[in-house]
Formats: C-alpha cells, structure tokens, sequence
C-alpha cells in the first residue's frame, strides 16, 4: 500500500519539518519527495510517495493531517496509488493519439483507466469498441453546440472521468465548459502555434524552411491553445524533407508528449502555478508495465 501526498501553499519556514513529522509518528516511511519554492509568486509546492507500515488507511491518515495543512494553509490531498483516475478521450478524425493512449493504457505504461471515447465522427469506432470501451458518437454543428455540450458532461458525469483528454478533438471548447472543468481537460496541439495557423500547418512550415517540429501539451482554458503547458518536445528536420516527412514525425512527436502530459497528471506530478504548470520528475518505477505477458 502506498500514497501520494501533494501540498501547495504559500512558502514559509516549517512547512517540510511538519510534514515530514507528521508522517513519522504515523509509521510511514517516504519512499520519494519533491519541492519547489517558487521565490517569484512566493507559491511552495510539494510532492511525497510515501508508505504506511502500520496499516493506516487514507481516510486516517488524511483526518489527521488536516490540523497540519490548516496551520499552513494548504491546498492538498492524499491520492492511492493503487486507485486509478478514469479518463475520457475525445478524438475526430486523426487517430495517432487515441491509438498511442489505447496501447499504452492496454499493456500497463499508461497508470490510468479509460472509461470511454467521445467522438465527432464515426472513424475509430470500430477500434474504440474492438478495446471493450464505450464509443459515444455526439455530432457537432454550429446550430446544435450547447446541446452537443450538455451530453459531454452527461458523458463526463456518468463515466465518473476524472479527466478528459482531447487526444486530436478538432472541436474548439466552450469557455463556460473549460470553466466548469479547469484543471481536468488536456489538449495536444503542433508546436507551430501561433506562426502557421489553419489549414496544414505542416506544409505552411516546410515552405517557410522550419528546422524544428516538435508538440505542446497543456490544460485547457478560455484562451485557445494557450493553458498550462504540461509537457513539450521537438525533432529536427532538414531540407531533404518533405511535407508528409513532416506530418509522420509531427504525429509521433504529438502522440510522446500527450502520452507523458495524461502520466504526469495521472501521478499528481503536475501542479499549476498561475499561468504556468511545476511538473515533478517520475520516480523510479513509474513506467513500469504491470501487464507484461
């Protein structure tokens, strides 16, 4: 048995010595710790793995600590390793991302359980029902979009999705959605924004030479591709490259970062500091596949 405690709060002198208290005289012994004081926003965020030799439950455990987080006010929580959070995709008509989550969620490397697909399209139906998951087709037109939206959330609600991941949802969200749902939404994009906007991003780069490609994950907001980044990578291409060079390594690039962006927040690893996000590192054994064979 194993938890994960994540703390933020304002930084001030005491806050590691009482929590690393408070977890010694209840027999648990830290297993991983992570910290951040960031000396600009005066924010202080912390991250522990930690295991209860005592057979403590998390109910017990967090009934206890609650004195210690109201003297330092805390936003916090003890999360079970062993509890999974649930997680919705949505996808429309490029499938790289949803196929790369679905093998990854299939042989263990992804610690999450996916409760379901939500699609504008009929694409990937066949390959989302063939993984025993539930395919929900909900069409979306400029005149039907408040209604398309209702039945997400009734998706959302009754699937229990801790977080929707939109894994190449060519749909732009409402604001009054991303409000009611801040902080549980994480959206892949290129990394050409906002240089080549539009139709084929890729090609409008090989045009202009670009040497660079690479993918930005992060939270979605009101403000259109620009939340919390999570998680970034590039390659580098070169002249002898074509367009459709471009779009392959683009898709495989996209498909690494939204995998390690949906492990991060699975993990209670990422943490969103105003505009910005702090991302601790994955500790040992955390891509460890736990259905080998």
């Amino acid at each position: 048995m194993a938890f994960v405690l994540t703390v933020q709060c304002t930084s001030r002198r005491g806050i590691v010595a009482a929590i690393s208290r408070y977890l010694a005289e209840r027999g648990c012994n830290i297993t991983d710790s992570a910290q951040f004081d960031d000396a600009q926003t005066g924010k202080f965020f912390m991250r522990v793995s930690f295991e209860p030799e005592t057979g403590a439950t998390r109910d017990e455990l967090s009934e206890g600590f609650t004195e210690v987080a109201e003297e330092f006010g805390m936003d916090w929580g003890i999360n079970d390793t062993a509890q999974r959070i649930k997680v919705l995709l949505m996808v429309s008509n490029f499938g790289h991302c949803l196929n790369d989550l679905l093998y990854r969620w299939r042989i263990g490397a992804l610690p999450v359980d996916i409760v379901g697909v939500v699609s504008n399209h009929l694409t990937y139906q066949k390959v989302v029902v063939n993984h025993d998951l539930p395919f929900h087709h909900i069409n979306v037109t400029k005149e039907n979009k408040p209604q398309a939206e209702a039945r997400l959330l009734e998706v959302v609600e009754s699937s229990g999705a801790d977080l929707v991941v939109l894994a190449r949802y060519m749909q732009i969200l409402s604001d009054t959605l991303c409000q009611k749902m801040s902080g549980r939404i994480i959206n892949i994009h290129h990394s050409f924004l906002p240089s080549f906007k539009g139709a084929n991003p890729y090609k409008q780069a090989f045009q202009r030479g670009v040497k660079l490609i690479g993918a930005t994950a992060h939270y979605v907001t009101a403000d259109l591709d620009e939340g919390p980044i999570i998680e970034q990578d590039t390659i580098r291409v070169t002249h002898a490259q074509s367009p459709g060079d471009y779009v392959t390594l683009g898709r495989d690039v996209e498909a690494q970062v939204l995998a390690r962006a949906v492990h991060a927040h699975a993990q209670h690893r990422v943490f969103q500091n105003g505009d910005k996000t702090v991302v601790f590192p994955a500790s040992p054994g955390d891509y460890t596949s736990e259905r080998m064979g």
